[in-house]
């Protein structure tokens, strides 16, 4: 599998994960045993300041990775067969250093919790080796009827 956006969701227009919004961050997730990673670099206009990364930039790509791997959980558990559609239920980010401007990011995910169709998830956000921001955060999985469930 390359990633999980361009191969459950490439028609997918999210700001942070649409494989479909070229103006977006298109961020990668991979499975890695019982973790979901992703490595993302920033561009100069998502700063906040010079040298820093903008929070909301920083929100949006743990949400987004944390999300993936919250579904790629319950595709794995479930029988059925089908790559579930999760929206985000709860989020709670906390910004623990300033993150750096001009260098690679890497996110971590893995799934603490869960019962089918709620997922909850910790993820972090790193930067040189040092993690930038943590998340917390629940998903669930939608059913047809949801204003998101076509979207991937």
């Amino acid at each position: 599998m390359s990633n999980l956006q361009d191969t459950y969701g490439p028609e997918t227009i999210c700001f942070g994960c649409g494989p479909a919004n070229e103006d977006g961050l298109q961020i990668k997730s991979h499975v890695e045993g019982d973790v979901v990673v992703a490595d993302w670099t920033p561009e100069p206009h998502h700063q906040a300041f010079h040298g820093v990364i903008n929070g909301g930039i920083i929100g949006s790509l743990l949400d987004c990775h944390s999300n993936w791997t919250a579904a790629w959980h319950l595709f794995d558990t479930r029988a059925d067969g089908t790559f579930p559609v999760t929206v985000t239920a709860d989020f709670h980010v906390k910004l623990r250093r300033p993150t750096p401007a001009g260098v690679p990011l890497h996110l971590e995910a893995r799934v603490v919790e869960s019962a089918d169709p709620r997922v909850v998830v910790e993820a972090t956000l790193e930067a040189d080796g040092k993690v930038c921001a943590t998340c917390r955060a629940t998903f669930i999985a939608v059913e047809e009827g949801h204003p998101a469930y076509h979207r991937w």
